[in-house]
């Protein structure tokens, strides 16, 4: 279409291929390369390090179920925000949108605070003791590179997405396959017949704990329905795309780990922060951490453009519906929310360059699931209160599926609670201190339209 969009519309451009390139872009990040070594710190046998990656492949799996079929019913941008408050209250949505916002704009300076500094460290081979002064300036230079082509229109953004998300995917599997063809068997097999492995409640704590820190690893599988009311044929598109996610990405952290396993024994794996790089040594010698250094640069460029892209959404839906700033609701011809885009790439640079990203990230990554508990509970509420709303897709084996991963959902947050309780008090403060924030979002509004 030709015609330049009305205040307020997106376009209606994207397909499966930009929803599963969404979904590998916005969830395989630095996460994939520094969580194996804390999942086999808390088990040390192969196959309890695999089986917990396998448990959160299957809470994927299971929640894009249930997410689909919100997606498909209420087929507007806006990611969980929209669920929230359709299903639950205004108040509920705005918990959900500005957390997942904020935590979002977070992720975006954090990843690209990596990406700055593995290059970094690749410059720091022609320039000697320079390395830590490139890290924010390369970082920045990222963020607002991104910034710039989503601002052209979302035909570019996605084509970008596309792009960067299919040299991520090609990259990891080549990882993969360079593991097994050409590395050395390592030292796994004797050391699973001997290593001590916690047995009993030991056991059932160290995997919860593992699986929370692979839970938030598998985090990002929700990104096709940010842009549900973009996709053409949403009712056959988002579920092809939220499954083709959830199983492409099980299915690469499956392969990586695999391969990790193949090549080193437990023990090495455990405490490591770039199992990439101590995989491609034992692959390639005393380059391959360089070599993985610079790959994985590759790798998160597609990261950033998903956050771009996201974030923008969030901030967009929540100011068509009263809780911010009318003017965020303004799209230019490209389809894209120019407003939204401004405030969310300016935040994240804020987190930058004062460096507070990780305390962000921190604090609302107790409210990422607390979404996905929410969302799932709004399958049950809109099954009951809205019986006839069109259900495109509806979830399989529902109530029992939805059941389980609503049950998990909450065993989760109650692990957290248990486990990290500092920042569950500042995030349970937050949620107190909301509701004010939420009246002083409404009340402006509220007088707008008497």
């Amino acid at each position: 279409m030709s015609e330049a969009p009305s205040r307020g519309r997106l376009l209606q451009v994207l397909g499966v291929a930009f929803g599963l390139a969404v979904s590998i872009g916005n969830t395989i990040a630095a996460g994939i390369v520094r969580t194996p070594g804390e999942i086999a710190t808390y088990l040390p046998t192969p196959w309890l390090f695999i089986s917990v990656w396998l448990a959160g492949g299957l809470y994927a799996l299971l929640g894009s179920n249930s997410i689909a079929e919100l997606g498909t019913a209420i087929p507007k941008s806006g990611g969980q925000y929209v669920f929230a408050h359709r299903a639950i209250s205004p108040y509920a949505g705005f918990i959900v949108g500005w957390s997942d916002w904020m935590s979002t704009c977070g992720t975006n300076a954090a990843v690209s605070i990596v990406i700055g500094e593995y290059s970094g460290e690749l410059l720091a081979a022609f320039l000697p003791g320079k390395r830590d002064l490139w890290e924010v300036p390369i970082a920045t230079i990222v963020v607002l590179g991104f910034a710039a082509l989503n601002w052209r229109g979302i035909r570019r953004g996605s084509a970008a997405q596309e792009l960067t998300s299919l040299l991520k995917a090609l990259i990891f599997l080549a990882i993969v396959a360079a593991c097994f063809l050409f590395g050395k068997r390592g030292a796994e097999s004797a050391e699973a017949a001997t290593a001590a492995a916690p047995a009993g409640k030991a056991l059932v704590v160290a995997f919860i704990l593992a699986l929370q820190a692979v839970m938030y690893t598998y985090d990002g599988w929700t990104g096709p329905i940010y842009f549900s009311e973009e996709v053409k044929n949403p009712e056959r598109s988002i579920p092809r795309a939220m499954f083709a996610g959830a199983l492409g990405i099980l299915g690469i952290y499956a392969l990586f780990n695999l391969a990790l396993l193949y090549i080193l024994p437990v023990s090495r794996i455990a405490g490591e922060k770039f199992a990439m790089g101590a995989a491609a040594q034992v692959v390639f010698g005393p380059a391959g951490d360089t070599i993985a250094r610079g790959l994985m640069v590759v790798c998160l460029l597609s990261g950033i453009n998903a956050y771009v892209l996201m974030t923008s959404r969030v901030l967009f839906a929540m100011s068509r519906d009263g809780l911010f700033s009318r003017r965020a609701t303004q799209v230019n011809e490209g389809g894209t929310p120019t407003l939204a885009l401004a405030l969310s790439t300016g935040v994240a640079l804020a987190f930058l360059w004062s460096g507070t990203f990780n305390q962000v990230i921190n604090i609302c990554a107790f409210f990422f699931v607390a979404n996905y508990t929410i969302s799932f509970t709004s399958v049950f509420v809109l099954r009951r209160r809205e019986p006839d709303l069109p259900r495109p897709f509806r979830a399989w084996g529902h109530p029992w599926t939805t059941g389980l991963v609503l049950l998990g959902s909450v065993a989760y947050l109650a692990g957290v609670v248990l486990s990290d309780p500092k920042t569950s008090r500042i995030s349970i403060i937050l949620l107190a201190l909301s509701y004010p924030a939420f009246r002083l979002m409404k009340l402006p509004r509220h007088h707008r339209d008497q």
